[in-house]
């Protein structure tokens, strides 16, 4: 598929005229902060007139030494407002302005497969599950997914700078060895609308991804975190709208482009993603669409339900959208899998210590045998792929939390065979800050 001049156009102008945009805590805050500078900035620039004008203009008795402190008492409460977007659980050095918070979590994971066991990973892989009646499962146990990081924010006149530096043990390192490498999982730096750096793709529904036990989640999602160039503009009025240009996939040359909007309504949220991605295959390329809808509803104060759907053509590094089948060449074409996927969840938060979450991800590719995509990837493609979660999360005591979620999922191939998983994955997590 070509590439949409339309949608090149307009993310153009959307990245090149949009005004700028400070981030703030919320629409609200924002505004609110906003009034209070100009109310601030008018004051302070009404004192310093009338410092100048002193003492003719000074009221009897004030010294030039009142007008200082009035003025510095001015300016410092300027910059205390400044500072409303401090990240809670922070601290600051002294003599800076900065905010500094350190977090993370030591993690262990007992994973129990009751058929056959997947390769490449220790959580879910259903796009490898073994065919056939397999009930060769294996228990495994691994810390390697806990993780730490630090985010700062920094006060200026128009918003906060804010950073982000994440990793986990997580990296893959090929057949040798079973990952344990320190992975970069995030790093960026957004101001006055702008994101540059390494974070969740903006193609991605982070707001209605149900939360499961098992590190991977559901398939039928994005998730994926490429380096980015990101622009949001926020009307709180209207809606929020987010341009991205990300990294390639695996062996493209050219950038993968998203344009998103997002609403937050009182009852939930409602999102709507295009994309368009390059893949590449021994040198050969084709374009691809991607287009993706999302919404969470709050059925009461505790319970949200939510759903997400994702149509893509391709994709290389099985991430843009988990499931689907990768690019191949055939007699000098590349064929691209066109694939739906749906993700819906259901979250209930219990008490002050229980929550849970079940969870239903599904894949299904448009090709049938006979295409030229089938018969060029091969009848052992994956056709339709469902996994559904049901687990839950116990805290016992303060920054402790004990998981549990039973997983069942199949995998059908486009000559009809199956695959069956079922497995439990226990969790106990340690947090800090």
């Amino acid at each position: 598929m070509k590439l949409n001049h339309t949608f090149l156009a307009l993310l153009a102008a959307g990245l090149c005229s949009l005004p700028p945009a400070a981030l703030a805590q919320t629409a609200k805050d924002f505004e609110e902060m906003r009034n209070e500078l100009k109310a601030l900035r008018a004051e302070l620039n009404q004192l310093k007139a009338q410092q100048a004008q002193a003492p003719a203009a000074a009221p009897a008795g004030a010294s030039a030494s009142a007008w200082n402190d009035r003025i510095d008492a001015v300016e410092l409460k300027q910059k205390d407002a400044v500072v409303l977007g401090d990240i809670p659980g922070s601290f600051r050095l002294p003599g800076s302005e900065t905010s500094i918070r350190i977090y993370g979590f030591a993690e262990a994971n007992m994973v129990k497969d009751f058929k056959g066991t997947a390769p490449g990973d220790t959580f879910t892989n259903l796009m490898e599950q073994p065919l056939g009646d397999n009930h060769s499962g294996k228990a495994s146990l691994t810390a390697q997914t806990s993780r730490f990081g630090f985010e700062t924010s920094t006060p200026t006149s128009i918003g906060t700078f804010n950073t982000k530096i994440e990793a986990d043990f997580y990296a893959y390192c090929g057949s040798e060895c079973n990952r344990g490498r320190l992975r970069l999982r995030h790093a960026y730096g957004e101001y006055a609308g702008w994101l540059i750096g390494q974070t969740w793709s903006t193609f991605m529904d982070t707001d209605n991804l149900p939360e499961t036990v098992d590190f991977n989640g559901p398939p039928g999602a994005t998730f994926r975190r490429p380096t980015q160039v990101r622009y949001t503009y926020n009307d709180p009025n209207l809606a929020k709208f987010q341009f991205a240009i990300e990294e390639p996939t695996d062996g493209a040359r050219s950038p993968n482009l998203v344009a998103r909007v997002d609403k937050a309504f009182d009852w939930g949220n409602v999102n709507a993603r295009l994309m368009s991605h390059e893949q590449r295959v021994d040198g050969v390329s084709k374009r691809g669409m991607g287009f993706g809808l999302g919404a969470g509803y709050k059925i009461t104060g505790t319970t949200t339900l939510m759903a997400q759907y994702t149509r893509l053509d391709g994709d290389g590094d099985g991430a843009y959208l988990v499931g689907t089948n990768y690019p191949v060449l055939d007699a000098g074409t590349v064929r691209l899998d066109k694939s739906h996927g749906v993700v819906l969840g259901l979250s209930n938060v219990f008490s002050e210590k229980l929550r849970g979450t079940v969870s239903l991800g599904m894949v299904r590719s448009r090709n049938k045998l006979g295409d030229a995509y089938v018969n060029a990837y091969g009848a052992e493609g994956n056709h339709k792929l469902y996994q559904w979660h049901a687990g839950m999360y116990y805290l016992p005591i303060k920054n402790v939390e004990l998981g549990g979620e039973l997983i069942g999922g199949r995998r059908t191939t486009f000559d009809g065979q199956q695959g069956d998983m079922l497995r439990l994955n226990l969790q106990a997590r340690y947090l800090f800050n």
